[in-house]
């Protein structure tokens, strides 16, 4: 006991002295998370790509890393031995969260920019909101209805100037749907992952679901392309490289890293940043034209959620899982 409280001691004084680390992993880890969508229709422009080959290459470059941090995070100090269950929620979960979820983002961002489809994918709390008072019988406040109405008024309003400056109002249609069902995938998730992240750790949770999506993929790909659809140009290799590596693995560790040292609602609130980060990016990088009017739409939908996300107390593991699970995104 007395070895265990000095370890304790002394992981809370290298936490202390080393204090400006969880802000900037929050921010890092928020900033690799957002140029996700940037590195999709960067890759999508760069050859003859669809979704289902572009999401195979993002998991299989991915994989060895996410066996990498789950057998790190194993190792660590009170992780438990899993059971038969953990087995089944991990592939159910991964089947749900990581490989249909992402599948639908993915062919959504064909169709909508990358601002939009990290606006939509914002929404996921409000969408647990609901599923949460359908299905678990939770009670949705007056305040939570106008935080509800605040988002997708500026969903709406977001779709609106898309529609405005592409003139395709059907493609926005379809990819505003598909982006919105992957979130409806996340909130789901999300849902249902609560007593096995509390159980196992978000890392560890995350790098096996991870894994278990994989095989999900690589499956789909393996039925219904022919290997010749990864004869694609180098640049759309290295493209998903990055984007396997800088937007999904390493965000993944310091978010969690970032909620180890500040606390999941700090590092919840950094994640509101991501929205910004990626209108920025889709702006310099991509082209995306931003006015007043998309802007509007973006401070709605941010209030809307944080509003959501900071109504009455909630349990921390449901607060953690929902700053890790942007590595799903």
């Amino acid at each position: 006991m007395a070895s265990s409280a000095g370890t304790d001691a002394a992981r809370a004084a290298t936490v202390s002295r080393h204090g400006w680390l969880g802000p900037l992993c929050a921010i890092a880890g928020v900033l690799g998370f957002s140029f996700k969508a940037i590195l999709v229709k960067l890759a999508y422009a760069s050859g003859p790509v669809d979704g289902t080959t572009l999401l195979a290459l993002r998991m299989v470059y991915s994989a060895p890393l996410f066996g990498v941090l789950a057998w790190w995070a194993g190792r660590q100090p009170g992780a438990v031995r899993f059971e038969r269950q953990d087995w089944r929620a991990l592939v159910g979960l991964g089947f749900i969260g990581y490989y249909l979820a992402s599948l639908l983002d993915f062919v959504g961002l064909q169709y909508v920019t990358a601002s939009l489809e990290r606006l939509m994918l914002f929404l996921y709390p409000t969408i647990v909101v609901v599923l949460s008072a359908i299905f678990l019988a939770q009670a949705i406040t007056r305040r939570t209805v106008a935080a509800l109405a605040l988002s997708y008024s500026g969903i709406a309003i977001a779709v609106a100037h898309d529609i405005r400056f592409t003139g395709d109002p059907h493609a926005i249609a379809l990819g505003a749907a598909l982006v919105f069902s992957s979130a409806v995938g996340y909130a789901i998730y999300l849902v249902a992952a609560g007593g096995i992240i509390a159980r196992l750790g978000s890392s560890r949770f995350i790098s096996w679901a991870m894994l278990a999506s994989t095989l999900f993929v690589s499956l789909q790909f393996a039925v219904t392309k022919p290997w010749s659809a990864l004869d694609l140009p180098l640049s759309v290799h290295l493209l998903t490289l990055a984007m396997a590596v800088f937007c999904t693995v390493l965000p993944t560790w310091m978010i969690a890293e970032s909620i180890r040292r500040i606390g999941a609602s700090t590092a919840s609130l950094v994640g509101s940043l991501g929205p910004i980060f990626t209108i920025g990016f889709g702006a310099v990088l991509l082209g995306e034209r931003v006015n007043l009017l998309q802007l509007v739409g973006v401070v709605l939908v941010l209030t809307g959620v944080i509003l959501v996300s900071r109504n009455g107390p909630r349990p921390q593991a449901a607060t953690t899982r929902n700053a890790v699970r942007r590595s799903a995104v």
